[in-house]
């Protein structure tokens, strides 16, 4: 089974952005979290089943600060949350996806991740998460 799992949103300032979805979802954040071996600090907020991930960089060489660096704040992936996550891969990869990594990593909110490059998949930046 696939399900949108979170959309992940590259931000300047955590603080600033923090309060500013507070007020567009109406409720606080849930959750705060840094994930080091990427150089992000990360919020969470809920949206039903979903959530939305705010990404923050800290350092300058982040892959975020990079994104924001050429496009500015905004989206910058989707994340699908996956029940294998390493079976997944292969599936994508054989369908023609280009894997990011093919051996998933931690990530934020207690999962496994990976990543599909985005010029094989319309520009789109996809994340595979499975719950561990």
């Amino acid at each position: 089974m696939i399900r949108i799992d979170h959309i992940g949103i590259a931000v300047k300032n955590m603080e600033e952005s923090n309060e500013l979805f507070r007020k567009l979802l109406g409720e606080q954040h849930y959750k705060v979290e840094t994930v080091e071996s990427e150089h992000v600090a990360t919020s969470f907020f809920r949206i039903g089943e979903s959530k939305i991930e705010l990404l923050e960089a800290n350092h300058p060489e982040s892959a975020i600060a990079k994104f924001i660096e050429k496009r500015g704040e905004g989206i910058h992936h989707i994340a699908f949350e996956v029940d294998d996550i390493h079976a997944e891969i292969q599936r994508l990869e054989s369908e023609g996806f280009i894997p990011l990594n093919r051996e998933p990593k931690r990530g934020a909110d207690n999962k496994l991740v990976a990543f599909l490059h985005p010029k094989s998949s319309n520009g789109v930046l996809v994340e595979l998460c499975q719950s561990v």
